[in-house]
């Protein structure tokens, strides 16, 4: 059993796994004559293979409990996959480095802070959704087309919070 205790999340720990989405600390531009700011390009859509379309959808989670068990880690080996909370939902990021297997000491466990998102590159292993305190509404952004694009790898993992 693999014990971790989730650290809050920073663009710089997160980033061998994938983009961290927040508009509070990325670059931007007024546009639609002022009224808008827009914060441009903040995750690297990846749609890999044939007939590759990128979907956008929306997810509506259910709260889990901590601590926090899980059996398995998932990828997605032909794109990358973003979750965006709507209403500042916190959630759980579990992640390993893509592989074709996944070493207990390169998972890591962090805590959005209800205004992050994440984008997961393709092939990174990673928990299914797991939003805390309340049922979570998540923007999120992956890979439609032909082939397999979802894995699992059988793995028991607790997660707590970080005091």
């Amino acid at each position: 059993m693999l014990n971790l205790t989730a650290k809050p999340l920073t663009a710089e720990a997160f980033a061998p796994f994938g983009d961290v989405i927040d508009a509070r600390t990325s670059a931007s531009f007024p546009i639609n004559a002022g009224r808008t700011q827009r914060h441009h390009d903040l995750a690297k859509v990846e749609t890999l293979g044939d007939n590759a379309r990128t979907l956008i959808n929306i997810f509506v989670s259910q709260p889990v409990t901590l601590p926090l068990n899980l059996t398995f880690l998932e990828r997605h080996p032909q794109g990358s996959q973003a979750f965006m909370p709507l209403h500042q939902e916190r959630f759980i990021v579990v992640v390993a480095p893509p592989g074709d297997t996944i070493a207990p000491n390169e998972v890591q466990a962090f805590v959005t802070d209800g205004r992050q998102g994440v984008n997961y590159r393709a092939g990174t292993w990673h928990a299914i959704q797991s939003v805390l305190e309340r049922e979570g509404e998540f923007l999120v952004v992956d890979r439609g087309g032909d082939g397999n694009n979802c894995e699992e790898y059988p793995l028991d993992v607790t997660v707590t919070l970080a005091e």
